[in-house]
């Protein structure tokens, strides 16, 4: 068979047309003829030129397949398959060696992909503990975590999802900590979706939920290498996606998101403290707006005498009536926000300070809208960001019971409690119920739920995980 560089190269050529498909023609000194094609923009030419092309044009003799390959100074060569094997390794940021003559043909890593360094992440900031967040590059993900998990249990599956993208995710977990099956079951969850690109992690958080339309998330996401590793330590899987600075942990409860990594560097005392106060604010910032509105329209004895005077003072007047004018209240605010995150930073930063003040104030004295109904909504919004990653889940609850508030009154208020309450208890993913550790109560776990136990006492991994392994930490007598 002819295993000429021209029709080598114009395989590949003709597959991928791009103009950034460069192609590096050179000689050794013996004449032996090389191609080294990869893709610009995302491989290191240094790497190239000084790992490839120069050991091989000062070759003095002529050199098979198996010679240039001891050549090359690159600690990542492996064989190539076929032309497809080729194309694929291009794209992704490898370089590929073809040598005149020769069937075998190597794939050498020199990606070199755009991206950013090591920061802090914006959404997880902590004033206690590590500062390194997760980057768009997986490679620089999984280096982080090796740097925290050094155990030889420590097991990594890549597979590529999407048919053009082929974008690498990694399925992460522990050997004989994680239950068994668990990383295949969801590698299979993930497989079965045929898609055409996955751009971010959130598409993979889609392909792994068992419901899919649940109003809960199924998945915890983190930025920080240090919270990933620490819940693939209890028995969780853990996934990272190429492209994104968001990584998955399942099984999920919803009592992670009321946890914070800070919570574990500082005193449990405070911790506890801070994690009621999330629990507390986040019922507030779904609640208050319909309890406001019940108050109002249906049971006005709810509200204390002296208050009840200054609200009557602020709402006279007013042409709306209260669930209305908290609709519009709450409207113009989801507004502000959507606007001051879409503009540019310091436009938007600007935007938001300015119409909150200008709007709300002008409103108020237009007697359009009324005080506690700024107050009220503004508080709500406040009480919500505690908890960033339950933001989306309250702002549709907070919703929900405003619109019940303002047709059904308290009936319908707590009518929506109980069935919310009963969705709750029965929702669970790959075994693990939504609102363990309390329903169903498991008195071990509850050591690290709404408030945070002694270290020496948590030397159990969490049991409604059921890892293999439950013992975490040993004393020494």
């Amino acid at each position: 068979m002819n295993y000429s560089l021209k029709e080598r190269i114009e395989g590949v050529k003709n597959i991928l047309t791009s103009e950034d498909i460069l192609v590096a023609e050179f000689d050794s000194l013996s004449g032996k003829k090389f191609a080294c094609i990869y893709a610009d923009g995302i491989v290191d030419k240094n790497m190239i030129g000084e790992l490839v092309i120069k050991p091989l044009k000062t070759a003095g003799k002529d050199i098979t397949a198996e010679g240039a390959k001891r050549m090359l100074a690159s600690p990542d060569v492996k064989d190539g398959k076929d032309l497809p094997d080729a194309v694929k390794n291009i794209s992704d940021g490898n370089a590929v060696l073809y040598i005149d003559g020769e069937e075998d043909f190597y794939i050498i890593g020199v990606k070199l992909p755009p991206g950013r360094s090591v920061a802090e992440p914006p959404t997880q900031v902590a004033v206690k503990g590590p500062r390194e967040g997760f980057t768009e590059d997986i490679k620089i993900n999984l280096g982080l975590v090796r740097k925290r998990l050094k155990s030889d249990k420590l097991k990594i599956k890549t597979i590529n999802v999407g048919k053009q993208s082929q974008t690498t995710v990694a399925i992460c977990y522990l050997e004989g900590v994680c239950p068994e099956g668990l990383p295949e079951k969801i590698e299979k969850q993930i497989l079965n979706n045929e898609i055409d690109v996955i751009p971010d992690s959130s598409y993979v958080a889609g392909f792994i939920s068992e419901r899919p339309h649940s109003l809960f998330k199924r998945n915890s996401t983190c930025e920080k290498p240090d919270i990933f590793c620490a819940k693939v330590s209890e028995g969780r899987v853990g996934i990272i996606s190429d492209g994104s600075p968001i990584a998955l942990t399942v099984p999920y409860m919803l009592v992670e998101d009321f946890q914070a990594a800070e919570d574990y560097y500082a005193v449990k005392y405070r911790s506890t403290i801070l994690r009621i106060l999330r629990l507390a604010a986040v019922l507030i910032g779904i609640s208050l707006p319909a309890i406001y509105v019940c108050a109002q329209l249906f049971k006005i004895q709810l509200i204390p005498p002296l208050l009840l005077f200054k609200i009557a003072s602020s709402v006279a007047g007013i042409p709306l009536s209260p669930s209305v004018e908290i609709f519009l209240t709450l409207f113009v605010l989801e507004v502000l926000n959507e606007a001051s995150i879409r503009m540019p930073k310091y436009v938007g930063l600007a935007l938001s300070v300015v119409g909150a003040l200008v709007l709300g104030d002008t409103a108020v004295k237009a007697g359009i809208i009324s005080t506690p109904a700024v107050i009220i909504i503004a508080f709500s919004a406040i009480c919500l960001y505690t908890v960033p990653d339950l933001v989306e889940t309250s702002t549709t609850l907070r919703l929900l019971f405003l619109i019940v508030a303002g047709s059904l009154g308290t009936f319908g208020v707590l009518l929506t409690v109980a069935f919310l309450l009963c969705y709750l208890v029965t929702e669970q993913d790959y075994g693990v119920p939504l609102l363990a550790p309390f329903a169903p109560l498991i008195a071990r776990d509850m050591k690290d739920s709404y408030y945070k136990a002694d270290l020496y006492t948590l030397d159990k991994r969490p049991r409604v995980l059921r890892s293999e392994n439950k013992t975490r930490m040993k004393t020494k007598k």
